[in-house]
């Protein structure tokens, strides 16, 4: 038994390292829209030729070639190896946690384990959960806990499911709450410019929907990211506009993600190449938490019920929290980066699996001061 369970365990690890290496394909094309199966092999970002077979073997590959491209020796971020081996350990984690209880149980736990790793990497490079992840993983949830309806505690495959749809749903009411009330609370940024920066937006090859627009010394971003909903607008309180071979002194600007309107006149994007001007002002629209979490919560409830919602969102609110009070003296000075609350919501699910329903006994025992 012991020898079964060694090997159980070094499967589930290995298999993990080779899982972690797909990852990385999906963590760096998925959120650019490319294929996660074409090219079939992995390439070099830099000089785009394929890795060769025995270039790619998780971890092992990356130290043989210390870190840099056979090719073109265009440096491999350390972040490549890092996923691999993260992905092993939580692999091995979750083996280790289902064979006293059902080795098969692992079969979620390692789906969904992936699912939170390549949610977390993209949130933290691209501030989005893409839906493939998220509606995908929920679906997959639902599939699984009908399959392995111990899941849930459960003996009949119905009723798995039944406790895998209401975790889903308890998951996606219960962040969707939280966005709402943010939303009405904190739904603008509206910041004075002093001394006024000029401003300006370009429309770009396919329209309106790649278009860019830039303030001040900030580098140009996507338009379409201003606006977290289709109905948000923003507002630039000019100094000077200048749009259509027109000049306006002392306007405001409305603006929507497909139109803009100036002085009671609306202009499509699509119609127009380009505009600039002189802000003063600006009146910027915002979300306290991206609809992606809201998703991913759902899907987090599909595999663990509304128990594991409920401490999810417990501790990614108490990892978050304590994260960003230890932060607060670099926002303080302007350094530190906006953090996405993706990756506290999958650590919440992976303690969850790991070793929720005793933190939770531990922490009743400690209220009731019980040793």
């Amino acid at each position: 038994m012991e020898l079964e369970r060694s090997l159980f365990l070094g499967a589930a690890t290995l298999f993990g390292a080779c899982v972690g290496s797909f990852l990385n394909v999906v963590i760096y094309r998925l959120p650019l829209g490319k294929s996660v199966n074409d090219p079939p092999r992995s390439y070099c970002p830099a000089c785009e030729k394929p890795i060769r077979p025995w270039h790619n073997v998780p971890v092992l590959g990356w130290l043989w070639l210390r870190g840099r491209c056979a090719d073109c020796q265009a440096p491999i971020s350390p972040r490549y190896p890092l996923v691999e081996l993260l992905t092993a350990l939580l692999f091995l984690a979750v083996a280790w946690r289902a064979w006293p209880v059902d080795p098969w149980l692992a079969v979620p736990g390692v789906i969904l384990t992936a699912i939170l790793v390549a949610s977390t990497f993209i949130d933290l490079d691209h501030m989005v959960i893409p839906d493939e992840l998220t509606w995908g993983g929920a679906a997959v949830g639902l599939i699984l806990s009908a399959i392995f309806p111990a899941l849930h505690g459960e003996a009949i495959w119905w009723r798995g499911l039944a406790w895998a749809a209401g975790g889903a749903i308890a998951g996606g009411l219960l962040l969707s709450l939280v966005v709402e009330g943010g939303k009405l609370a904190f739904g603008r940024l509206r910041e004075t410019v002093d001394p006024p920066e000029a401003f300006g937006w370009k429309r770009g090859e396919k329209g309106a929907e790649d278009s860019t627009v830039w303030m001040g010394d900030e580098a140009p971003g996507l338009w379409v990211e201003v606006f977290p909903r289709p109905k948000d607008c923003l507002r630039f309180d000019c100094e000077r506009l200048v749009l259509a071979g027109q000049t306006w002194e002392n306007v405001t600007l409305v603006g929507w993600v497909d139109r803009i309107e100036v002085e009671g006149t609306t202009h499509r994007l699509d119609e127009i190449e380009e505009f600039s001007g002189v802000a003063r002002g600006t009146d910027l629209p915002r979300e306290a938490m991206g609809l992606g979490d809201v998703k991913l919560l759902a899907a987090i409830g599909a595999f663990c019920g509304w128990a594991g919602v409920l401490f999810t969102v417990g501790a990614a609110s108490l990892v978050g929290s304590l994260v960003g009070l230890a932060l607060l003296p670099r926002r303080r000075r302007g350094e530190s980066p906006e953090i996405p609350f993706g990756p506290f919501l999958a650590l919440g699910a992976l303690w969850w699996w790991l070793a929720g329903p005793e933190t939770v006994g531990w922490y009743l025992r400690w209220t009731r001061g019980e040793p």
